[in-house]
């Protein structure tokens, strides 16, 4: 029973420390963890929250010198998330929106339709 215990509080910590971490809620030691992120770069980006939350991952490449879209890819990977979105590529993004242009369309009746 007791290996029982064990093994259940195990699996809790091991998925506790992979949950996400919110750019705009993480103390320097939480964005630590976030494999890519050292010291520097989460005092930079602790100091440059003090400005005001990042609203959007452009928002926060924008604003944290340093940070490029690989960078926000690999902490997105490693569990970072801006305002609990996840970092979506420019091929996910492009991909997202003609599937939502697509979807669109084919609810809207033709102008032949329409006459």
């Amino acid at each position: 029973m007791l290996k029982k215990l064990f093994a259940l509080c195990f699996v809790l910590f091991c998925s506790w420390s992979w949950a996400a971490v919110d750019v705009n809620k993480a103390t320097e030691a939480e964005l630590v963890q976030i494999k890519g992120i050292g010291p520097a770069i989460a005092s930079t980006i602790v100091e440059t929250r003090k400005q005001g939350a990042f609203k959007s991952w452009d928002d926060f490449i924008a604003r944290v010198k340093g940070i490029g879209q690989t960078n926000a890819d690999k902490f997105s990977q490693g569990g970072l998330t801006v305002d609990g979105k996840a970092f979506k590529t420019a091929p996910e993004a492009a991909a997202n929106d003609k599937a939502k242009t697509v979807a669109k369309t084919a609810a809207e009746p033709s102008a032949a339709a329409k006459k």
